[in-house]
């Protein structure tokens, strides 16, 4: 949704209805991820792709009559293979799509919540009674809850909360045993904030990772160590800080954060650990050799941390390109730190 939000913002300001279609399920070769979306506008226009070829004209067609209607559809897109290169769906495929007017109460929620740096999750009913499809129910991160779906409210929950702890969309039967009825269906949109990237340590290589973290979208924030100089060596970076902040005012660790701990210095690095491995950060590494790792994984366990939380530490930190140049390491780093974030089978933290 990041992606088309400029254009909807000008459409809203327009007046203009718009009707989003948002991808639900893929089947072969679907180019585009679960969860991605293409915004279609009253006047035609179009923000947005969901399978890059012929499949679009269909969505576009669909969309007009949710404009008009103002009813959801469910939307089926069967490629075969002969016509699957043209469609965008290499080995052929198929989408399925869910296209809906757009309410501008649900994006001033999700803008709320990326302003405040926390996931959303928008839970919406596909297949049920009729009197419950397009029924939305809003979850925030922090508990809050908007909307209702009566007695499907906890099993949606639930799922939301699911959807967080795995960081992706699900597909959801909301039934319990003996429901009548048992074909109801949802789909869990989980929009996170855009991710950030926390380097301790105010060494080359943090300088090389927060450069190329930035170019892939995240936020990007340096602990320096309060060395001279450091605003003019770190220009594109959003935050520069001194010191890690005391524990009386931590930083915000969320489950779109990484932290990559690059001082090699216990005194430094192990409080930062402690906090991070507690957290819900996604990612967090350090560097050093495997002996330091060793010693260092006993200290955190004396600190307090659990076996599971310090399981968590990737260390030494990054994959081992080969290169040992700091950009090198970085891009080492910041492979590890996308593989993760996105789930990819990764060597576990030894």
């Amino acid at each position: 949704m990041r992606d088309i939000l400029p254009q909807v913002d000008r459409w809203l300001a327009q007046g203009q209805a718009i009707a989003v279609a948002t991808v639900i399920e893929t089947w072969g070769s679907g180019p585009r991820r679960v969860g991605a979306k293409m915004a279609v506008a009253a006047n035609g226009e179009q923000a947005g792709s969901l399978s890059s070829g012929c499949a679009e004209p269909e969505v576009l067609s669909c969309a007009r009559q949710v404009l008009q209607s103002g009813r959801a559809q469910l939307l089926n897109l069967k490629v075969s293979d002969p016509s699957a290169w043209d469609a965008g769906l290499p080995c052929g495929g198929t989408l399925e799509v869910w296209v809906e007017r757009l309410d501008p109460s649900l994006l001033a929620l999700l803008r709320a919540a990326q302003a405040e740096q926390r996931s959303i999750a928008t839970l919406t009913i596909l297949r049920g009674p009729d009197e419950l499809v397009g029924r939305k129910l809003v979850v925030q991160e922090d508990g809050r809850v908007f909307g209702s779906l009566g007695r499907h409210d906890g099993a949606a929950r639930a799922g939301a909360d699911q959807a967080f702890g795995q960081a992706r969309c699900l597909r959801l039967s909301l039934a319990s045993e003996g429901d009548e009825s048992a074909a109801t269906e949802a789909f869990i949109d989980v929009w996170t904030p855009a991710p950030t990237l926390i380097a301790v340590g105010g060494i080359p290589i943090a300088l090389a990772l927060s450069s190329l973290a930035k170019a892939l979208g995240y936020n990007t924030v340096v602990i320096d160590g309060g060395t001279a100089g450091a605003a003019s060596r770190y220009p594109q970076v959003d935050r520069l800080l001194p010191r890690w902040p005391a524990a009386e005012a931590p930083i915000d660790l969320t489950a779109s954060t990484a932290v990559a701990v690059l001082t090699q210095n216990p005194e430094l690095d192990e409080p930062v650990l402690l906090q991070a491995l507690a957290s819900r950060a996604f990612y967090v590494g350090a560097l050093g050799s495997r002996a330091s790792q060793a010693r260092r994984r006993q200290r955190l366990i004396e600190g307090g941390l659990s076996e599971d939380q310090v399981a968590r530490l990737h260390a030494p930190i990054g994959f081992d390109l080969g290169g040992r140049a700091p950009e090198e390491v970085a891009l080492g780093v910041l492979a590890q730190i996308v593989a993760v974030r996105h789930q990819v089978s990764v060597p576990s933290p030894k």
